[in-house]
């Protein structure tokens, strides 16, 4: 998942992208490192097809919903923002103008503020709607309300790229809690004592492969938007 080329072999291109993940409580099936996996999995992913650069991950971010369960590990969204805004002023620099954040973790808020922050430098993917559209390209029988947290998507994404990641007991893992409207104020102990809210027990490998497909395919919109952000300022 990090990448192990040389300085010589770093690509001549204007883009980047950030993996951004967390390292927190995926229930009994899944491990603390499961959005930074999921992120590092779509990043090389797109990588392979377009020409960008790709950066080794940021494993640790915004998590606090999930304190109180073993293993889990935050910053806060001052840290992170400040962490990004570091690494872009870095790759500019370098003569990397724009930075794809490429996020695993529905948690981390601040990323859509930092982005629009960067006036068409930055760009943030995938996005709530991509997620979705990626669900109905698999299949899935779930959404993104139901399935918030270690349910079919992250199984079935893990399960295609890194089953070895997956343990047993996903079949019967499911807990579905959609209304949780003081999330952000309880945070999700109210709401799961497993730590799922989901239904891993649709997962699948296949899901996970036709998701992951949809989402390289799906770049091609983001990078245009920056290509056209980028003509936008030549203009100016």
């Amino acid at each position: 998942m990090i990448p192990t080329h040389t300085s010589a072999d770093e690509p001549d291109v204007p883009v980047a992208l950030l993996p951004i993940g967390s390292h927190e409580q995926h229930g009994p099936h899944l491990p603390l490192s499961t959005d930074t996996v999921i992120a590092c999995t779509v990043a090389a992913a797109v990588a392979q097809e377009y020409p960008v650069r790709l950066l080794p991950p940021v494993a640790i971010s915004c998590s606090h919903e999930h304190a109180g369960w073993p293993g889990t590990v935050s910053i806060s969204a001052a840290t992170l923002h400040a962490v990004v805004r570091d690494v872009a002023e870095s790759l500019r620099r370098e003569g990397v103008p724009r930075l794809v954040l490429v996020n695993g973790h529905g948690g981390n808020y601040v990323l859509g503020n930092i982005v629009q922050e960067a006036h068409g430098a930055m760009a943030l993917f995938p996005g709530p709607e991509e997620w979705e559209e990626a669900r109905a390209a698999a299949g899935m029988e779930t959404d993104g309300i139901t399935d918030m947290h270690a349910g079919e998507l992250e199984t079935s994404i893990l399960l295609h790229a890194h089953p070895g990641l997956v343990r047993d007991g996903y079949e019967k893992a499911d807990h579905v809690a959609d209304d949780r409207r003081r999330l952000l104020t309880t945070g999700m102990a109210p709401y799961t004592e497993s730590g799922v809210i989901g239904r891993p027990s649709l997962a699948s490998a296949g899901k996970g492969r036709d998701a992951l497909g949809h989402l390289i395919r799906a770049f091609g919109g983001c990078l245009a938007a920056l290509d056209q952000q980028d003509g936008r300022a030549g203009q100016a």
